[in-house]
């Protein structure tokens, strides 16, 4: 796509729609973007390429598809229409690849699951059959205001799909342009702005949602220690490389809406 098409894009992502019924509002504090760059091949082995292509990206001369871990906590999670007065916060990772739907041309995520510190984890798996998957979070952030940057960032996961170890140094340099991408906007739309997520049901079938969010203010960290064991399921990172990330991006507190209920695709 041309960076004219990534601006637009952009901008149509970024209006809001309404709130419809079951839609989720949070807030998420200590935000993380830890993303691997792996070769296209090891993807398209896991993520159903009859309805998608793996995005690729011209890195150190070579082309690589891009995983991330999206740590966050939930600090006012709520169905905001059925029941605002109930709110949870609990830990929540996203694991996801990048991927083209073909039948739109547009950039979206794949998610290999999603692990949460709560009983939620069972209302979604029982209702829509997401594959969220249960988790234990120890969660240890200390955020400078004034420096506006962290001077610790830490999460320990325990769960049997997915356990992991993230410890990271935010620079507090604010986010540049990364290995890969063509232009910020590049960068923006396909990397910490994808709305429609893919999956597969705990049922077989494909699913998908959408969400939405201001444009994020981030800053680039670095790794001081990773562990994902799903990636070591997947066969996709070993311990070693996964203490290299292609890039660290953090964000102390943004604002997302899930639009619900997810529904199933055709292949």
């Amino acid at each position: 796509m041309a960076l004219i098409e990534f601006n637009t894009l952009l901008q149509q992502r970024l209006q809001p729609k309404p709130i419809g019924r079951w839609d989720v509002v949070s807030t998420l504090e200590h935000f993380a973007l830890i993303t691997y760059a792996v070769p296209i091949g090891a993807l398209e082995k896991l993520i159903p390429t009859i309805r998608f292509d793996i995005a690729s990206f011209n890195i150190d001369g070579a082309l690589m598809g891009l995983i991330s871990a999206v740590p966050f906590e939930d600090a006012d999670f709520r169905f905001a229409r059925v029941a605002p007065w109930m709110r949870f916060r609990f830990g929540q990772t996203n694991h996801r690849a990048y991927v083209i739907d073909k039948r739109t041309g547009e950039p979206g995520v794949w998610f290999f699951g999603t692990t949460l510190g709560s009983p939620v984890v069972q209302l979604a798996r029982g209702m829509w059959r997401i594959p969220w998957h249960q988790a234990r979070y120890n969660i240890s952030c200390t955020y400078n205001s004034a420096a506006r940057c962290y001077t610790q960032f830490r999460y320990e996961v325990t769960s049997d799909w997915c356990a992991a170890a993230i410890e990271l140094h935010d620079t507090c340099e604010l986010m540049a342009l990364l290995p890969g991408f063509e232009s910020l906007a590049h960068q923006v739309v396909v990397l910490t702005h994808p709305t429609d997520g893919f999956y597969r049901r705990l049922d077989g079938r494909l699913g998908t949602y959408s969400v939405w969010h201001k444009q994020l203010t981030l800053t680039m960290g670095t790794a001081s220690n990773l562990y994902f064991s799903l990636y070591e399921k997947l066969g996709l990172l070993n311990r070693r490389q996964m203490q290299r990330p292609h890039s660290v991006l953090i964000c102390p507190k943004t604002e997302f809406h899930v639009h619900l209920p997810p529904h199933a695709l055709d292949a």
